[in-house]
C-alpha cells in the first residue's frame, strides 16, 4: 500500500539565535502528528517557494510582500502567521501601519496570536476581515521558558557560569539609532538637521513627528546606556559585566566601551535564555528579555534615567512594569546590590501575573506548539473542503515565482546589495546538520520522546525534519 505523503510545513527563520530553538521544537511536535517541516533561513526558503507546492508556510509577520504570498496562493500554498514583534507592540495606529498589511493579510488563512492583548489587537484592526480566525495559542519561543522545557538549556547554563563565573547581563534594543544597516534605522544617518533627514524604509509607514520624538528618545536611552557601562563596571568591581546587543545592533560601540574597561565583555553568542538563566540579574530598558526574565524568575532591573511617559508607554511599559524600575544610577546600584545580597528577589505580585497572562498564552498547560499543530491538523484535515488552484494556475506561480528568484539572486550581487546580505549572514550565520540533529535529540528527550526524528540537510541553510 502506497504511504501517503505527508504535508509540509515551510518555517522560515530569520534570527537563528532568537527563534531557530523556537522553531525547531515546533518541528519536532509537528513530526510526531505525522507533519514534515522544512526550516531554514527565510532568505533562502523564499527562493525556493516553488519547490514546496501544497504545503503550509508559517508567515513571522503580517505584512510580507503581498505579491509573494499571492504567487505562493498560486502554488497550492496555504499561508499561516503570527507576528514575531507583536509582544511589544507600538500603539494600535502605529502598530497597524508598520507591522500589518491588509494586502497580505487577506492571503493569510489563520492567525496565531501570542495572548488576548495580541488577539484584541488585531481584532480591532479596521482592514481585518470579518471571520478570519484568530487562535490564541501562545508562541513557540514562550514555550522555551517554561520550567519542563528549559532544561533544554540546562547544558549551556553550566558551561556560562563556569566561564563567567558572577556576571550582570545589559541587555540593549537600539536598531533604531544603532543597527548594523543604516536602513535599519528611523532616518538616514547624514550630518545635517534632523527636520532634513530622509526617512528610511523602516520609518516609512510612521508620521514624521512620531518617528522623530522616538528617535529622538532612543537616542536618549542610547546615551545613558554607553554611560552606564563603565560605571557600572566601576560600583561592582568584582562582578563581570556582559553586554548582549540585540541581534541586529551594531556591536562596535559596546566594543570600543568594553576595549577601555577591565571586567566588560561583549556577545551575542547563542540563545538569550541560557543568559539569563545564568546570570545574577539583567538590566535593560523596555527590552522583550525582562519578559523572558519574569517568566523564568530571573531577576530584571529597567534603568530608566531618560523617561518619557508618551513613548514609554507605547513601547517600553510591559517588559519594565515586570522590571523593578530605577530611574538615577544611585537606585540601581542599591537595587542590585539588594539582589546580590539575596534582599531582592524577581519582581512579583498579583498584577504582574495578571499582566503577563493577558501577552502570553501558553504558560501551562499545552504548549503553544501543541496548540499550534491541533490548528495545522485541522487545516490539513479538511484541505479537501479548500478551493484548489488549478494547474495552469500552479504553473504560472512555478514560472512566476522561479523568475522573481532568479532576479532576486541577481540583484543580490549588485552594488548596494553587499550590506543586506550581510546582514541576513549576521541574523542567520549558518548552522550544521550534524548541531541541527544533536539539537533534536535534546528537544526529543526533554519532551519525553523516544521516537527517533530524521533531519536532512536541503539547502545551504535549510533542513527537512520528519519522522
Amino acid at each position: 500500500m502506497m504511504k501517503a505523503k505527508k504535508t509540509i510545513l515551510q518555517i522560515p527563520v530569520e534570527s537563528h539565535i532568537r527563534e531557530f530553538d523556537a522553531k525547531l521544537l515546533l518541528a519536532c511536535i509537528a513530526a510526531k502528528r505525522g507533519f514534515a517541516s522544512v526550516i531554514g533561513c527565510r532568505k533562502e526558503l523564499k527562493f525556493r517557494i516553488p519547490s514546496f507546492p501544497g504545503s503550509i508556510y508559517i508567515s513571522k509577520d503580517l505584512k510580507s510582500s503581498a505579491n509573494m504570498f499571492k504567487r505562493m496562493r498560486k502554488v497550492g500554498c496555504e499561508i499561516v502567521a503570527w507576528d514575531e514583534e507583536a509582544l511589544i507592540h507600538q500603539l494600535p495606529e502605529v502598530y497597524y501601519r508598520t507591522r500589518l498589511s491588509p494586502l497580505s493579510i487577506k492571503y493569510v488563512s489563520h492567525m496565531f496570536a501570542w495572548g488576548e492583548n495580541n488577539a484584541e489587537l488585531w481584532r480591532q484592526y479596521p482592514e481585518l476581515e470579518i471571520g478570519k480566525p484568530i487562535h490564541i495559542t501562545g508562541n513557540p519561543r514562550g514555550d522555551l521558558l517554561r520550567p519542563e522545557i528549559r532544561t533544554y538549556y540546562e547544558k549551556s547554563v553550566k558551561e556560562l557560569q563556569k566561564t563567567y563565573k558572577n556576571f550582570l547581563l545589559v541587555n540593549t534594543n537600539f536598531t533604531s539609532v544603532n543597527a548594523i544597516p543604516p536602513a535599519q534605522h528611523l532616518f538616514f544617518p547624514e550630518s545635517q538637521p534632523v527636520e532634513k533627514l530622509k526617512l528610511t524604509r523602516a520609518a516609512r509607514d510612521m508620521s514624521r513627528e512620531y518617528a522623530e520624538g522616538i528617535r529622538a528618545h532612543i537616542q536618549a536611552i542610547f546615551e545613558d546606556f554607553k554611560r552606564l557601562i563603565p560605571i557600572l563596571e566601576q560600583a561592582f568591581p568584582k562582578l563581570l559585566i556582559v553586554v548582549r546587543p540585540h541581534p541586529i545592533e551594531n556591536p562596535k560601540i559596546y566594543n570600543d566601551i568594553a576595549a577601555e574597561c577591565v571586567n566588560v565583555r561583549v556577545t551575542n553568542e547563542g540563545s538569550v535564555i541560557p543568559w539569563l538563566l545564568a546570570a545574577k540579574a539583567v538590566v535593560h530598558n523596555g527590552c522583550t528579555t525582562a519578559m523572558e526574565a519574569y517568566a523564568m524568575g530571573v531577576p530584571a532591573v529597567a534603568y530608566r534615567a531618560t523617561v518619557n511617559e508618551y513613548y514609554d508607554n507605547d513601547l517600553a511599559r510591559i517588559p519594565n512594569m515586570l522590571s523593578h524600575q530605577c530611574f538615577s544610577f544611585e537606585e540601581l546600584v542599591v537595587t542590585l546590590g539588594d539582589i546580590l545580597a539575596g534582599k531582592l528577589g524577581p519582581a512579583d505580585g498579583d498584577e504582574r501575573e495578571e499582566l503577563i497572562n493577558q501577552y502570553v498564552a501558553g504558560r501551562d498547560g499545552l504548549l503553544a506548539c501543541e496548540r499550534i499543530v491541533d490548528v495545522l491538523e485541522k487545516i490539513r484535515d479538511g484541505r479537501s473542503e479548500l478551493p484548489k488552484p488549478s494547474f495552469g494556475h500552479r504553473l504560472k506561480g512555478h514560472f512566476k515565482a522561479s523568475r522573481r528568484n532568479m532576479k532576486r539572486r541577481y540583484n543580490s550581487y549588485l552594488p548596494g546589495a553587499v550590506s543586506k546580505s550581510a546582514l541576513h549572514r549576521h541574523c542567520f550565520p549558518g548552522v550544521s546538520l550534524e548541531e541541527v540533529c544533536t539539537r533534536i535529540s535534546r528537544l526529543q528527550q526533554v519532551l519525553g520522546e523516544s521516537s527517533d526524528l530524521k533531519a536532512d540537510q536541503i539547502g545551504n541553510h535549510i533542513f527537512r525534519i520528519r519522522s
